[in-house]
């Protein structure tokens, strides 16, 4: 065979001497990945799971700040529930491809190909308006001590968790939103507060709980009684405070527990009365501690900010305001043209936010749905 002969042959074959092409591999990848087995739902989860979590806390912080902040303002609070999300995915795939021969033709033509691969992300939110019967549940009605107390056992910090829920002890008021003579509380309180979380710290202070032997159901174990319990010591710094907190709570020296009860004074001698706040009252108690604009006192448009007295010289949660949240604040949230913040290097005021969000989940009651606002954000 001549060498024309031959070259005709090889530049029939599609092919030119030398010459590679790279397209095949490419193509040939393009199509595994379009046509292979992609599953989404395992790779989402986390990140969705993840990502919604986060995002769900967020909100429902800002949701509390402006709230509070509305109450300040004398301002209408709202509170709205996200009841349901769904976030769903639509995978669409499609390849296409093609081999031409032709002996005249450029090489780079002989092979093509195509595909497209769209994936489009459907999320879908739901909210119910806390209204009605569920509210008045929810946020008018005092925190029971049976569900307060056992917060002490989680580890959350008491003196906190009472400056939060609690009105008065015994007689002994908080800080009230209310005004009057003992709007900043009494001494004696914020002592108390302070003798009790040195006794946790240390161990000596625990809640008891005596169910009813006649209890027949959950409801009704849930029921019984509850009762503050002080551990002996013999530590010369721990004894003197151990006795102090009995004295303020009119306890003999040598009693180790009394049961608690809601109400303001004891029903007889040896009970501790601690009348709660509803979170209603916890939302308005902070609001009035928050910081404003000295021109919006002056103005009428909110009262003076309420203080305490004795240990406490600042409120449990600090609540700043300006022109501008700084960036890496712990949440912000934006009324009337003004910011109002949570500094994040403020542990003492993070750690009391999060543990009246806990307060607020506790409060909730669920209830048959009733307006429900759904919004698709695809």
């Amino acid at each position: 065979m001549n060498r024309v002969a031959q070259r005709d042959r090889v530049r029939y074959a599609g092919a030119r001497p030398g010459h590679r092409s790279h397209k095949a591999p490419v193509l040939l990848c393009c199509c595994a990945l379009l046509c292979g087995c992609l599953n989404l739902g395992p790779t989402q989860l986390d990140a969705d799971q993840t990502g919604y979590s986060r995002a769900l806390t967020t909100a429902e912080k800002r949701q509390t700040l402006l709230n509070v902040v509305r109450l300040r303002y004398a301002d209408t609070p709202s509170f709205l529930d996200a009841t349901q999300v769904i976030s769903g995915y639509q995978l669409q795939r499609s390849v296409s491809g093609g081999f031409e021969l032709f002996p005249t033709a450029n090489p780079s033509n002989y092979l093509n190909g195509a595909g497209t691969l769209q994936l489009q992300e459907s999320p879908t939110f739901t909210f119910q308006p806390v209204t009605g019967d569920q509210f008045a549940q929810s946020f008018l009605r005092p925190l029971p001590p049976g569900n307060l107390l056992p917060l002490v056992l989680g580890g959350l910090p008491v003196d906190v968790l009472f400056r939060l829920g609690v009105q008065s002890i015994n007689g002994m008021s908080n800080a009230s939103s209310l005004g009057g003579r003992q709007e900043a509380g009494t001494p004696q309180f914020f002592d108390l507060l302070y003798d009790l979380r040195l006794l946790q710290i240390a161990g000596l202070l625990n809640i008891q709980f005596e169910h009813s032997a006649k209890a027949t159901d959950e409801k009704e174990k849930g029921s019984g009684r509850i009762f503050l319990a002080f551990a002996p010591t013999r530590d010369p710094d721990l004894a003197p405070v151990v006795r102090d907190a009995k004295r303020l709570l009119d306890l003999p020296v040598q009693a180790t527990k009394a049961e608690v009860i809601y109400g303001r004074i004891p029903d007889r001698p040896g009970q501790v009365a601690i009348l709660t706040r509803s979170m209603l009252g916890v939302l308005g108690q902070l609001a009035f501690q928050v910081e404003v604009p000295a021109a919006d006192v002056r103005r009428g448009r909110t009262m003076p900010t309420v203080g305490e007295i004795g240990r406490e010289h600042k409120p449990a949660v600090v609540i700043h305001s300006g022109r501008s949240a700084p960036a890496d604040a712990f949440t912000e949230v934006e009324y009337e043209h003004k910011w109002f913040w949570i500094a994040d290097d403020d542990f003492d005021s993070k750690l009391a936010f999060t543990m009246l969000q806990i307060l607020l989940a506790l409060a909730k009651t669920s209830s048959t749905p009733g307006t429900l606002i759904t919004i698709p954000a695809g």
